[in-house]
């Protein structure tokens, strides 16, 4: 398993993380079996999403705050959101690895989502397996 570091720029961001996720593949040396990206960070997500327009992204972090929007009103507090909304996008994804690469859609990209940002220092991990 590969741990990997990363920064956040934003209160809500969303960053691709597919390019260094299929080197991971590569350099696992597996041909076939599964791909999976883990964040253990219980205010961030991880998803597959378009990357063909970044407007999407736009889009889909504007939804998430009209959805689950920063209030006081919140049992738990100042970043309630952030929780909120990485239990609906999920911490992790699982892709099937296929003649060494990752089975992605046409217009698939994995994304990290951060929602209680900046943050200096995220990780996620990434662990291909045989099978």
């Amino acid at each position: 398993m590969r741990r990997i570091e990363i920064s956040t720029n934003h209160k809500s961001e969303m960053i691709e993380i597919t390019e260094i996720v299929k080197e991971e593949v590569i350099k696992s040396g597996v041909t076939n079996g599964s791909c999976i990206v883990y964040s253990p960070h219980t205010t961030t997500g991880i998803l597959l999403f378009e990357n063909v327009d970044p407007e999407l992204q736009r889009d889909f972090l504007a939804h998430m705050s009209r959805l689950v929007p920063k209030s006081d009103r919140y049992a738990h507090g100042e970043n309630a959101d952030a929780h909120l909304k990485s239990a609906l996008t999920g911490n992790s994804v699982a892709i099937p690895v296929v003649d060494a690469k990752l089975m992605l859609g046409k217009w698939q990209g994995i994304y990290f989502c951060e929602y209680d940002g900046p943050r200096e220092v995220r990780e996620f991990f990434v662990k291909v397996v045989n099978g």
